[in-house]
């Protein structure tokens, strides 16, 4: 019985340190979303800027003629 106790307070204890290990990663990998997202936001918003005709980091020399 004593055995049987001390096998499973092993178990528990490796269960615990399992459990910790995966919240660490996925507190990593929220974090990480969170980034991700962000920067495809900022991506979208570039891209609607440049479509819509908003030229805000590009200089008008940088264009081509109309005439191309």
């Amino acid at each position: 019985m004593e055995n049987l106790i001390k096998k499973l307070e092993e178990q528990i204890t490796f269960l615990q340190h399992e459990i910790s290990q995966m919240s660490k990663e996925l507190y990593s990998q929220q974090k990480e979303i969170i980034f991700l997202k962000k920067e495809t936001s900022n991506f979208k918003r570039r891209i609607d800027e440049l479509e819509n005709g908003i030229e805000t980091d590009i200089s008008k020399e940088d264009k081509k003629p109309p005439h191309y």
